[in-house]
């Protein structure tokens, strides 16, 4: 039994999950997500928890137990909590900010650069801290890695567009000649 797909989902008080034969739709406060259903899973709704189970033993089907699982529980949390990333820019010169659905962003290039956010997340910039905010996880996620493709964070200086506690391994830089 897969110690994840095992595990019950507990289902928050404003949310509903229905079940039809090829897809998942989760309702919340914050929105509405939906999955197809894989094969040889079957979910079942209780009062107030939802459990996954599969078919048979078959390694195609325990491959995808745990990881049905996953998807459901991470669409119950977006749609009563929600998700979100924070990235900070370091360097002197880069500056963030919102513009309508998008983000201007000075990020030492020749030119701005603008970010067009996708339809169901939302930015907000303060200081040099980007906040990213949605209900599907794995849009934020995206979004958040395709803002910091744009300027990876250098290793000497550590300039650039980082996840906020992620740790950049730093150089030196050059040592010169021991005279």
């Amino acid at each position: 039994m897969s110690r994840i797909g095992k595990l019950p989902i507990a289902i928050p008080s404003g949310v509903t999950i229905t079940v039809d034969s090829d897809n998942i739709t989760v309702v919340g406060s914050k929105g509405t997500l939906s999955q197809f259903t894989m094969e040889g899973i079957n979910l079942s709704v209780d009062n107030e928890q939802a459990t996954v189970t599969r078919v048979n033993d078959e390694p195609k089907i325990r491959g995808k137990h745990g990881l049905m699982r996953s998807l459901v529980n991470n669409m119950v949390i977006g749609v009563s909590q929600g998700f979100t990333k924070q990235l900070e820019v370091n360097g002197v010169g880069y500056r963030v900010a919102v513009v309508g659905n998008s983000l201007k962003m000075s990020l030492g290039f020749s030119h701005e650069v603008n970010f067009a956010l996708p339809e169901g997340i939302t930015a907000k910039v303060e200081q040099n801290v980007i906040t990213i905010s949605g209900i599907n996880k794995q849009q934020v996620g995206q979004v958040a890695a395709e803002i910091r493709a744009l300027k990876k964070p250098e290793p000497y200086k550590g300039k650039g567009i980082k996840y906020v506690g992620e740790r950049i391994i730093r150089k030196s830089g050059k040592s010169g000649k021991d005279k």
